[in-house]
């Protein structure tokens, strides 16, 4: 029998109230997540329904595994068979300030808000990630301190398995100031890392077993690399995917993506990092360069984003295509005139990036949503998101042409509140009905 508990988001019951596993839980017209705790140690697997999920978590502050219960609308596609994502990078705490247009030297403004709220690439993308249906992990450090514990509390309320996370009884955990410019709807980031930094020792065999055991992919952030390096190297070694995020030139970056089977950039990464000429070279590229490589993605904000697959059969035609003209060509196939985001794609082509090789692929043109200008709020997360929304369409393995745009429509969503996980959407968000039907 399992105990359930009322929260101060659940549906009211009467404390406590108990069901058998095989019993069916109670329903509610609003659907909010209850929570069910039960003595540590406790073997659960997930059990789904057609009407609702468990999903477990392990409380670091009480050592007790949780259940978080979420009723799915019988509409919904099922979810992933295999749903576990393991994410190894930085969270931390977002001090998001809005101003009226971003400062001058030596000015004095104020805001027009303030927000606080969890924050950090692998932290924002794994949120997204437990918010669309998946069941993630994440492998990072924070101190024991105020900030260390709302991060790891905010994590574990959206679904996130925290039990991996290494808590410093001494020190400070990471932190971020946003200034987010209400003008131009931009945002600047000002970090503080957290001390003492993540390094391997950390991880225990014991924990790095445990946070791969089942899981379906892996993804690194490029930060922590010493750490996020030895977890790759397992993850490898047990034939996990492994997704890498190149948002700027890092140290030890070049290892994690030599062990990469996914790649998503900044629009600025490719080209540093290659010295190609264009983007669509740089993308060629970095196939040539990393042979392991099954796509890799460039995200381009309101431009939205290009993609280049790389094809296991060979072209049906022997006629190399540079990769520029190739790019061209399916620009003039969009229409900018719908607003949805969608996807254009060449058939399988011997790519030619002048200077770099050639390869053997599709190329991939995504648009971005045309959100309203008054409906922008704010692009903190936005490429956080789409990096969640990736990691559910591979498990649930979306074909690029719906991938792209659902990642796109996610990303968007994301904009339209302030801070990286306000407007994070949920499966059951309508704007993403048409994605996963």
């Amino acid at each position: 029998m399992l105990s359930l508990y009322p929260t101060p988001n659940a549906t009211l019951l009467s404390s406590p109230t108990t069901f058998s596993q095989s019993s069916s839980p109670p329903r509610s017209t609003r659907s909010p997540p209850l929570f069910l705790t039960t003595p540590s140690p406790f073997n659960f697997s997930i059990n789904k329904t057609k009407s609702y999920i468990f999903q477990p978590f392990i409380s670091n502050s009480n050592n007790q595994v949780s259940f978080r219960f979420r009723m799915l609308h019988d509409s919904l596609p099922p979810l992933p068979e295999n749903r576990i994502v393991l994410g190894v990078g930085g969270a931390g705490v977002d001090f998001l300030a809005a101003v009226a247009s971003y400062p001058n030297p030596d000015d004095k403004i104020r805001t027009t808000s303030l927000m606080v709220q969890g924050g950090g690439n692998a932290g924002n993308a794994l949120t997204c990630a437990a918010r669309l249906g998946l069941s993630p992990r994440l492998i990072s450090k924070v101190a024991n301190d105020t900030q260390g514990r709302g991060i790891l509390e905010e994590l574990q309320a959206d679904g996130v398995d925290t039990s991996s996370v290494v808590v410093s009884e001494e020190g400070d955990s990471p932190f971020t100031y946003i200034i987010v410019d209400n003008e131009t709807k931009t945002r600047t980031c000002i970090h503080t890392p957290g001390y003492p930094p993540m390094i391997p020792s950390d991880l225990s065999q014991t924990s790095l077993s445990s946070a791969l055991d089942g899981a379906r992919m892996l993804y690194l952030d490029g930060r922590i690399h010493e750490t996020a390096l030895l977890v790759a190297q397992e993850a490898a070694r047990k034939n996990v995917p492994i997704l890498v995020e190149g948002e700027r030139i890092r140290e030890g970056l070049d290892d994690l993506l030599k062990l990469a089977d996914y790649a998503i950039c900044s629009a600025k990464f490719p080209q540093a990092w290659t010295e190609a000429a264009s983007i669509p070279s740089a993308l060629v590229s970095i196939l040539v360069r990393l042979p392991k490589i099954k796509f890799v993605i460039v995200t381009l904000g309101e431009d939205g984003c290009l993609m280049l697959e790389r094809s296991v059969d060979e072209a049906p035609q022997s006629e190399e295509m540079d990769v520029d003209i190739l790019l061209e060509l399916l620009k003039r196939r969009k229409d900018d005139n719908i607003a949805i985001p969608t996807c254009v794609s060449s058939p399988v082509t011997k790519l030619r990036a002048n200077g770099v090789g050639t390869v053997c692929g599709r190329l991939f043109v995504g648009t971005a949503e045309k959100v309203p200008p008054s409906e922008l709020q704010d692009t903190t997360g936005a490429g956080d998101s789409f990096i969640g929304a990736v990691l559910y369409a591979i498990c649930s393995n979306m074909p690029p042409e719906k991938m792209l745009p659902f990642a796109a429509q996610v990303a968007a969503t994301c904009c339209r509140a302030v801070g990286a996980r306000t407007g994070l959407p949920h499966c059951t968000d309508a704007r993403l009905a048409s994605f996963l039907s």
